[in-house]
């Protein structure tokens, strides 16, 4: 069930960080997301009932278990260090703006 769960949250998110509420790494990603304007859907993995078969069933579908697990568009972006190198090659709004994650600019 947790795959099943994993997977329906990914897909009917433009943006879904699988988190922990006390991890610095996650709370850095939400901050970023928050910065750049974009709407995400954060899922406290400490919080959540089912969060250790959720992680189990990341690592199992992304061959990632640690958190944060950022998926953008469906697509699974990595970790903390995966969304900042993003940030900083200035890739990470464009991919969130083709998610429909951020509204986009007016020229």
């Amino acid at each position: 069930m947790a795959m099943v769960k994993a997977k329906d949250v990914v897909s009917h998110n433009p943006v879904v960080v699988f988190s922990k509420s006390y991890c610095p790494f996650c709370v850095s990603v939400k901050k970023l997301l928050q910065q750049v304007g974009a709407s995400f859907k954060a899922i406290e993995l400490d919080i959540e009932s089912d969060g250790n078969e959720i992680q189990s069933a990341l690592a199992e579908w992304t061959g990632h278990r640690t958190v944060p697990n950022v998926f953008i568009g469906g697509k699974h972006i990595g970790g903390c260090d995966s969304t900042t190198a993003l940030h900083q090659q200035g890739k990470l709004v464009p991919l969130l703006t083709e998610a429909g994650a951020v509204g986009k600019s007016s020229a």
